[in-house]
């Protein structure tokens, strides 16, 4: 016998929720999953009347959705937002120019203005060439750095107050799980947060509506909606650390359904004892950007890659900073430690 609908109890249910285990059919399925967006951004108040904002697009489902979601959510609800797309090409054949053509589909299908920045006109580097002198272990650190610089370069060329991102409750808690396993504090702190305030001059607040949509269901959604995204997986990426704290995640959840709220909660509770040593945030002596060193994550890992030391902003070099900065030549030992790759 067909079980009806627990939200409407007429028509047919055709999923079963994995947030509240409710079976519920298309169109409850939708209402219920674009009033709960709704209320994450009403009650966290991401945005004000009149912004214009950047939607992190990069074709894969969750920023695909974000899309539909944000254009949906302020027209029905009259946010008075003016939204642009906002995308990072990191220069990676086979990936990321199959992507953008994704991304293109959504600017004609949304009808939303679209910006395009790279790697290669902001850093001189693409992915590809990157990979190929540092080679597959570390490149998820160049790429992270980089497009988060690069999102926030692309923000203030478009001039936008805001960026939002398509960061769901499994990425959340997944942040946190790698953030408690390498011990890092400061970022434990600040991962779980929906919205960052500005942190300093070229830095655009950034917030996360889909922060407590699972995975899942945003698959679910973007099935069910036919909507246009791309869903291969980075070629770069299988041996990235995240991976290893997802897989950890899923084998948590298959136990307990709630453990990704559970880990989130957790994150958002954590306080740090007092006393406890804080990076001071300050700025970078080259580019000027956010940075608790005295040259921030970004320049570090261009001088490397320029000097052909693919391992100088991998690992603890801060008291070399000093030496770049001053244009200083590195010792023979020093360089000798700063080339050797792990492929």
């Amino acid at each position: 016998m067909p079980v009806l609908c627990s939200s409407c109890a007429e028509k047919r249910a055709v999923l079963k929720r994995p947030k509240t285990a409710h079976s519920l059919c298309k169109e409850c399925f939708f209402w219920a999953f674009e009033e709960e967006v709704h209320q994450t951004i009403m009650s966290a108040q991401l945005f004000k009347d009149g912004e214009t904002v950047g939607i992190g697009a990069s074709g894969g489902k969750d920023s695909t959705v974000l899309a539909h979601l944000m254009k949906v959510l302020n027209e029905r609800y009259n946010y008075g937002l003016k939204l642009l797309l906002l995308s990072v090409d990191e220069g990676i054949t086979g990936y990321r120019d199959d992507s953008l053509e994704t991304v293109k589909r959504n600017q004609q299908q949304y009808e939303l203005p679209l910006k395009i920045v790279s790697y290669e006109e902001l850093y001189g580097w693409t992915m590809d060439a990157i990979v190929k002198q540092i080679g597959l272990k570390n490149n998820c650190t160049f790429c992270g750095v980089f497009r988060r610089q690069a999102l926030d370069r692309g923000a203030m060329m478009l001039k936008v107050d805001k960026i939002c991102t398509g960061h769901n409750a499994d990425d959340v808690a997944e942040t946190v799980l790698m953030n408690v396993l390498r011990g890092d504090i400061a970022r434990l702190r600040r991962c779980t947060a929906i919205s960052t305030a500005s942190e300093g001059e070229g830095v655009v607040p950034r917030c996360k509506p889909l922060k407590y949509a699972y995975e899942k269901e945003i698959v679910l959604y973007a099935y069910f909606k036919k909507l246009d995204y791309f869903s291969t997986e980075c070629i770069y990426s299988p041996n990235a650390y995240r991976g290893h704290a997802r897989t950890f995640l899923k084998d948590l959840e298959a136990v307990r359904p709630s453990a990704i709220m559970d880990v989130i909660h957790s994150g958002e509770n954590l306080s740090v004892r007092e006393g406890v040593k804080m990076p001071i945030q300050g700025t970078c002596g080259r580019c000027g950007y956010i940075s608790s060193q005295a040259l921030c994550k970004s320049c570090v890992l261009l001088e490397g890659l320029n000097r052909g030391l693919p391992r100088l902003g991998i690992g603890k070099h801060h008291r070399l900073h000093g030496k770049i900065l001053s244009q200083q030549p590195l010792t023979q030992a020093e360089e000798r430690k700063l080339k050797a790759v792990d492929f």
